[in-house]
């Protein structure tokens, strides 16, 4: 049988473990009862694990964080993610306050701290004794990859942050100092380098065959995201181009393992996927489904707003199958591709639209989507429950889910964390700002980015791309980030790290379909006015630390 490992959330097995202190009074178990035992030592590293953020959900009702971005609208106008759309998010009043994180940091620091001495060596008679030596062995190195994992998403958010490397006395806590961006990710670059050098590429043929755990290819992916990140405008405002060098040849080490493949076939919700690097998996459910179905396959379970859905902007981003731009205006679709019938718009389109949006004419559970007013999904207002935007969510949306009385089905989902296709494409945007052109290949780096990021569209069955030229092609790997990854988290922070903001998160639009006796109608609509600042380019610092450590300061600009 393979064993996943289910995330256990960390109040289960140490209440009250945060940044600031670790209480034992407060659990069942003193430290050394946790670390007398391999199973008591497996549930520790766990709960490192069980940080990981899934779906990266903003609020209760399972707002992606896709809607702060041009890619999608949430359902309720109310709800705590439209901060990020209306500006009403502060250093006072936080969104995706992810400075929890340091919990799980802390977690870990506890963690290689006591593993050093713990002793299951009473249990040396037992057949398994052995093989738990070995997994403790790579331990260590699960716990530095999931810290420094935590790091980046910390630094990705905020910048400069405090690197605090062992647990830390509260006043210690209150008067730790920043670490600069770079510094912070070299040190994530170092980590990843050390522990890739003795963590395994796979956990199947183990003590257990588990999926869900960092692996040597993930530590390596992990360092090849940071030092992308490091590279982008927002943190390389002068274009060094040794910064751009660094991140293709991180990504490059990755593509140079030989263990990933792209996958052709849908790679959400796919455990065996040979392009999966790391993905956190969840037990049953249908909380996902109950807040994005289309409001009619959900039997009168959801009765208030909620739901994800894609904008027009994101829509336009989808070529057709063969290559051309086709976009909606006031007045209907307009493609250079002569052979496309735009009376059946999402007909013909590269195959990831349909993997990533539901649209009306489309098949679902048996039944035809109705956008077009008055069909049977469109709503004239949000209240009634349907889309805003003309569109639905499908990407990570399970079909079988059923909420018939009689027919219940729930359904596992798998959250992706890291995939191949984001490293083909992270050596494809770094080799082309490096080099300087989609061309052009040197000793070191001899797959040109042109060819790199063509394996991907090949992958998805579209065609290679045109773009000629640095500006042209920077611009054609921006589009394939963002059809390729459609809600997989990536989008909000890209147009953060290439500072693309000002030009793209002020207005999102989307369709209004009418049908006529002969055909349908489509025209843009204005769903939302959006607000957006500078300083959101980074997340402001909550408050409530400045107050408590005043060396956090200062405050990210703007805030």
């Amino acid at each position: 049988m393979k064993k996943f490992i289910y995330i256990i959330s960390a109040a289960l097995l140490i209440a009250g473990c945060n940044f600031l202190d670790f209480d034992e009074t407060s659990s069942l178990y003193d430290r050394d009862d946790m670390y007398s035992t391999y199973s008591n030592i497996q549930k520790m590293l766990t709960n490192i694990y069980g940080y990981m953020p899934h779906k990266d959900i903003v609020d209760v009702s399972d707002a992606m964080r896709d809607c702060g971005s041009d890619d999608a609208e949430f359902g309720d106008p109310d709800a705590t993610v439209q901060r990020y759309n209306n500006g009403n998010w502060s250093a006072i009043s936080t969104v995706d306050t992810k400075w929890t994180f340091y919990n799980a940091i802390r977690s870990a620091n506890e963690f290689l701290e006591s593993i050093k001495t713990a002793d299951i060596s009473r249990y040396q008679y037992d057949a398994k004794y052995n093989r738990w030596l070995d997994h403790m062995a790579l331990y260590p190195y699960e716990a530095r990859t999931l810290r420094a994992f935590y790091l980046f998403e910390l630094a990705r958010r905020y910048g400069d942050i405090p690197v605090p490397l062992t647990m830390l006395t509260v006043e210690e806590a209150n008067s730790i100092e920043k670490t600069p961006f770079d510094d912070v990710i070299k040190f994530i670059a170092e980590e990843c380098d050390t522990c890739a050098l003795k963590l395994p590429t796979t956990y199947i043929g183990m003590l257990d065959d588990e999926y869900g755990r960092v692996t040597k290819g993930f530590a390596m992916a992990l360092k090849a995201k940071a030092l992308l990140y490091a590279a982008s405008p927002l943190h390389n405002p002068s274009g060094d181009k040794t910064k751009w060098q660094k991140a293709a040849q991180a990504a490059k080490d990755v593509m140079d393992l030989g263990i990933y493949r792209l996958d052709p076939a849908e790679t959400a919700n796919s455990v065996n996927s040979s392009e999966t690097i790391l993905q956190i998996m969840r037990s049953e459910s249908q909380s996902f489904e109950k807040y994005n179905f289309p409001v009619r396959f959900t039997m009168g379970t959801r009765n208030y707003m909620s739901g994800t859905y894609p904008t027009q902007n994101l829509v336009d981003a989808f070529q057709t199958a063969a290559g051309y731009d086709i976009t909606l205006g006031d007045d209907g679709w307009k493609t250079d591709d002569p052979d496309f019938d735009i009376t059946r718009p999402y007909e013909g389109r590269d195959p990831r639209f349909a993997r990533a949006i539901l649209a009306d004419g489309m098949e679902f559970k048996g039944e035809t989507i109705e956008t077009f007013v008055g069909g049977a999904d469109y709503s004239a207002t949000r209240q009634d429950l349907g889309t805003p935007t003309g569109y639905y969510l499908r990407r990570y949306i399970i079909e079988d889910v059923d909420f018939t009385p009689e027919a219940n089905v729930s359904a596992k989902h798998s959250w992706i964390i890291s995939r191949y296709a984001e490293i083909l494409l992270s050596y494809a945007e770094a080799l082309n700002e490096y080099l300087g052109g989609p061309d052009a290949t040197d000793g070191t780096f001899s797959l040109s980015a042109r060819a790199a990021l063509n394996m991907v569209r090949a992958n998805a069955g579209m065609p290679d791309v045109q773009a000629n030229g640095q500006e042209a092609f920077r611009k054609a790997v921006q589009r394939e980030w963002r059809v390729e990854f459609a809600f997989e988290d990536h989008r909000f922070w890209d147009v953060r790290r290439w500072k693309i903001g000002a030009d793209t998160q002020t207005q999102i639009d989307g369709v209004q379909i009418i049908r006529g006796a002969e055909k349908k109608d489509y025209s843009r609509i204005l769903v939302e006015r959006r607000t957006w600042a500078d300083r959101m380019y980074l997340y402001p610092i909550p408050q409530s630390e400045l107050f408590c450590n005043t060396n956090l300061a200062p405050q990210n600009p703007g805030w």
